[in-house]
């Protein structure tokens, strides 16, 4: 009990300084990771790990779907269109760069694992977060192109990485013949039935919408209400059909907006609220994590969690963007703000694997989330500050400075 005390505790002292915080370098997820962390001082025994877990699964789900859909659903599909080689590129040759260099540097760092759990731990960093990244993409200083572009990104590479994760988690565990047709369902299942779930729960739901807001039959209050249930409904279809409820989301607020044109007017004040509630929750608790764990921690795991935010991602995204004619600020821009979220671990933890180096690889993965908290939280306001500087420094018809 005395945990949830101090978590409510926490939301009220932070909502009375969350204003002069948000001008600062101190962002949310670090306070609430720090507090977390903090947290072992004055509580003696944490959950268990079977109390703790289903929690930090469903509290991290819950969050992760709501700001999807928050992003997607303000996202101008008319701007999508004229960037769309820039996402492109990021998730097919830059995502499967970053799988490889990802993998090369655990072989190297870990010499405990296998090529397969090198795998698993190279597709769970991967992907990028949407949570950890909205002050970049929120912020209008950052050109429109590069924006949605890193938004776009964060929102679809978490469902593309999973068929990933689980060849490797197949292969780990011996590999059997019938794995390939499991294989095959499953990337079937999560890619395929999430985007139709997506499309059916976000294109109906947002022609009803709209209809009703037309009709004026509708309150604008609960418009924010029944926006925000289309995303929890995306989560509880896709637990039905075994979908990926990331993709789901995120296809489902792209598709919204085709009924319903003031989606994101009305959907970013209920939703982002209430799913940063749910994303700050999953901070804390991973920062509880994170104290339990915390003498595993050595430097190997740093030594990663450093190579994994720098050349892991750095390198596949500036190869990635060669004949783009974007600018070396800029392809360094997009290259750091690529910060290491949870979404792939839950993914990873839900299936109970037993490997040799499944503890390798949870370390792994906490110091590198935990890197990426503070490293990519403290540089965000500097980093645009000086992007910006850069910027004004750039021609008129700059690339990234069209479409903007």
């Amino acid at each position: 009990m005395i945990i949830f005390v101090i978590f409510i505790a926490l939301l009220f002292l932070h909502s009375l300084v969350s204003g002069r915080l948000e001008r600062s370098v101190v962002t949310a997820p670090i306070v609430f990771t720090a507090v977390g962390m903090l947290t072992l001082l004055f509580v003696e025994e944490l959950p268990d790990h079977e109390t703790a877990q289903p929690l930090f699964l469903h509290l991290a789900e819950i969050g992760l779907v709501l700001l999807l859909f928050t992003d997607a659903s303000r996202t101008d599909l008319g701007v999508l269109k004229n960037i769309r080689n820039l996402p492109a590129r990021l998730l097919s040759s830059g995502m499967l760069l970053t799988l490889l260099l990802g993998g090369l540097a655990a072989l190297v760092v870990f010499r405990q694992l296998s090529i397969w759990e090198a795998g698993i731990l190279a597709a769970i960093l991967a992907p990028t977060d949407a949570g950890l990244g909205q002050i970049i993409v929120n912020s209008p200083r950052v050109p429109m192109k590069i924006r949605q572009a890193l938004n776009v990104e964060a929102g679809l590479n978490d469902g593309l990485s999973v068929p990933f994760l689980l060849f490797f988690i197949a292969l780990a565990g011996g590999g059997a013949a019938g794995e390939h047709t499991r294989l095959t369902r499953f990337i079937l299942e999560q890619l395929g039935y999430g985007t139709l779930v997506g499309l059916g729960i976000g294109g109906v739901g947002g022609w009803l919408l709209g209809a009703a807001h037309r009709r004026r039959w509708m309150a604008h209050s609960w418009a924010q209400l029944g926006l925000v249930a289309l995303p929890l409904l995306c989560l509880l279809a896709s637990e039905t059909v075994g979908a990926s409820m990331f993709i789901a989301s995120f296809v489902a607020g792209l598709a919204v907006q085709l009924g319903f044109k003031d989606a994101a007017k009305h959907s970013v004040e209920f939703t982002e609220e209430w799913g940063q509630l749910f994303n700050l929750s999953v901070f804390f608790l991973f920062g509880l994590l994170v104290a339990r764990a915390w003498r595993e921690f050595n430097a190997m795991h740093l030594l990663y969690a450093g190579l994994s935010l720098t050349v892991v991602r750095m390198v596949p995204v500036a190869i990635a963007l060669i004949g783009t004619r974007l600018s070396r600020p800029t392809v360094l821009f997009m290259g750091w703000f690529g910060p290491r979220g949870l979404a792939l671990g839950l993914v990873y933890l839900e299936q109970h694997t037993r490997q040799a180096g499944e503890s390798t690889i949870r370390v792994a993965v906490m110091a590198t989330v935990l890197l990426s908290i503070f490293a990519h939280g403290l540089s965000a306001l500097p980093g645009i500050r000086l992007y910006t500087r850069k910027l004004g420094a750039l021609p008129p018809g700059a690339a990234e400075l069209q479409d903007s």
